[in-house]
């Protein structure tokens, strides 16, 4: 199991490591300009000890030969003045260069993935917390500046100061070279160690724990409707401090690990310091070190101590980082689910008829299918309800046309063209559909209903909402067409909503329309003012009406009843009444039973 683990955390470095590689090869000049940079500029703390001991050395010069003295003295601080400068001018140059490389990726790797998380299946979405993957992206983002700050501006000046220190001192000193490399490749396995399989198991407890609570805090206030309506406050207060106990416990184990990991590095440095000091007191006792030397190690012990103290640092960052990242870099790595076929072309829809052609469907891992040699076809024009049972269908039909699943046999065909081999996006423009409950962006009112053609014109979108009845509402508010509507609509009506939905099917002007039931719910005058725009949104187009009160598909050319997966009637409303036993007259006459007695108790 600890294999496993361990496997596990490799496998996220690795990850998160290639990803943030594949994104650096996109901008390979601008990184390789911060990189030398900085390179560049540390090599000034790797040659300033040597000039800090041959400045001792010309100090010790000045009993016997004073302008020599003087002379060495002025060539070694001029060398240390020239390294300053030119450290100084390199690293603005490199952490200037970082700004644009970080921002740049930053913004790739958010637009990559709301551009997955949005073309992601409609199961993926049912599944998944929408504050959870905000989390998921932000967290990300932020981690991805910490990880870029961590490799080039941090880990790599100290790898080239380690390396550019060891070997100086093992050319004059091999004993030396040999105590700094051999603590500091033991000092850096430990941090590793330390790091990966000490702190990291905790830490993605910990990041997975704050993206429940994210998801959590997003659910309880976007239903905060509901929280009032059932008085319902202090419930989720406990449910949230539930939450954030679990979280305070999980992190304070994280920052312990954390601390007691500091605390261990320190003493391997503090073992390291006193080898390397009392070895170059003993080259200097045996006659091989001046004291110049000895200025020359102590001064470059410390820079190398102070490299290796940040070096544990840096990667603790680092593998804060990537834990960080991990959730955003399996969003990348997420299949779509439903995805364009390498050839897919446009779908061009004109007539609007609409075939299932011995279509079989089940849904994700379920083994008994919904549908299994579904034959349908829908001629051009043709206004036709889908009644039944719940789960008997209805719903999904109209899924698999708009291709939000796929078959996974036979056919769905539209106008002949098989809607799996046409780009979803052409394919969904001309599909308009006015769902249920119907959701508005936080925007205008003009932004929602122009939604469905964004290059409307603002006489095409009052237009619109003419047709849809909404036009009289909106002209009554404060400030009419630019009303911020609130998050999902919420500060409309269920009917205001309804006819703005409405409104946005009119103006997009498909050649196809699919209603769920949108009536439902609604008061009568609202009620009226939707049928009667229903009907003028239907004329001229092939519909499909999902109903579940049968009163609203009385008019309709045909109707199609959905039973256990399977068109078990089909027929207009009188022919489908006045067969025996039938389905649709059962259905019928439950609805009809209540509506009788609350006439008669009237």
């Amino acid at each position: 199991m600890t294999v496993v683990r361990r496997t596990r955390r490799a496998d996220a470095m690795r990850t998160v490591l290639a990803f943030t590689f594949r994104h650096w090869r996109r901008q390979s000049a601008l990184v390789a300009g911060v990189a030398c940079a900085m390179v560049t500029a540390t090599l000034a703390d790797v040659f300033m000890p040597y000039f800090a001991g041959r400045l001792v050395d010309a100090l010790m010069l000045v009993s016997s030969d004073r302008e020599a003295a003087r002379d060495a003295a002025l060539a070694a601080f001029g060398a240390m003045a020239g390294l300053g400068l030119g450290m100084v001018v390199l690293r603005h140059l490199g952490w200037s260069g970082i700004i644009p490389l970080t921002l740049r990726m930053m913004g790739d790797i958010s637009q990559d993935a709301f551009h997955r998380v949005q073309r992601f299946s409609t199961d993926w979405h049912a599944n998944s917390f929408a504050g959870a993957v905000v989390r998921k992206i932000t967290r990300g983002m932020n981690a991805l500046d910490t990880l870029n700050d961590t490799l080039l501006l941090a880990l790599l000046p100290s790898v080239t100061v380690l390396l550019g220190t060891m070997l100086l001192m093992a050319l004059h000193w091999p004993v030396l070279g040999l105590v700094v490399g051999g603590g500091t490749l033991a000092y850096i396995a430990l941090t590793l160690y330390l790091s990966t399989s000490y702190i990291a198991p905790v830490a993605k407890l910990s990041n997975a724990l704050d993206t429940r609570l994210g998801g959590m805090l997003a659910d309880a206030i976007g239903c905060n409707p509901v929280v009032k309506a059932f008085g319902a406050e202090a419930r989720e207060d406990e449910r949230l401090a539930r939450v954030i106990g679990k979280w305070r416990n999980r992190t304070w184990h994280t920052w312990t690990r954390h601390t007691r990991s500091g605390t261990t590095q320190n003493a391997v440095l503090l073992l390291m310091r006193t080898a390397v000091v009392g070895t170059s007191l003993v080259l200097w006792w045996h006659g091989r070190a001046t004291p110049g030397d000895v200025a020359y190690v102590l001064t470059t012990y410390f820079v190398v101590h102070g490299y290796l103290r940040d070096i544990g640092m840096h990667i603790n960052h680092l593998q804060r980082s990537v834990n960080e990242m991990e959730e955003l870099v399996l969003l990348h790595d997420e299949p779509l689910g439903i995805e364009d076929r390498p050839d897919a072309r446009p779908i061009r829809i004109g007539a609007g008829e609409i075939r299932f052609d011995h279509a079989d469907f089940h849904y994700g891992a379920h083994t008994v299918p919904l549908y299994k040699d579904l034959s349908v076809t829908i001629r051009a024009g043709e206004r036709v309800g889908l009644v039944g049972p719940s789960g008997s269908g209805k719903t999904t039909f109209v899924k698999l046309i708009q291709r939000l699943y796929d078959v996974t046999g036979g056919r769905v065909l539209i106008d002949g063209q098989d809607v799996s081999r046409a780009t979803q996006a052409s394919l969904r423009s001309q599909i308009a559909i006015v769902p249920q409950e119907p959701i508005l962006l936080h925007r205008s009112l003009a932004e929602n209903i122009a939604y469905a053609r964004p290059g409307a014109s603002m006489a095409e979108i009052e237009q619109a909402a003419r047709l849809a009845n909404a036009h009289d509402f909106i002209a009554r508010l404060p400030r009419g067409y630019a009303t911020m509507v609130g998050e999902r609509g919420v500060k409309l009506s269920g009917g205001e909503r309804q006819r703005v939905a409405l409104a946005r099917a009119f103006l997009a002007d498909a050649p196809i329309l699919i209603l769920d039931e949108a009536t439902s719910s609604l008061d009568s005058e609202s009620e009226a003012l939707i049928q009667e725009a229903m009907e003028r949104l239907m004329q001229g187009r092939t519909a499909l009406v999902i109903a579940h009160r049968l009163s609203t598909v009385r008019t309709l050319d045909r109707i199609l009843v959905f039973n256990q997966g399977r068109i078990v009637e089909e027929g207009s409303h009188k022919a489908l009444l006045h067969r025996p036993g039938g389905l649709y007259r059962r259905l019928f006459e439950q609805q009809s039973a209540p509506d009788r007695d609350r006439r008669s108790a009237g």
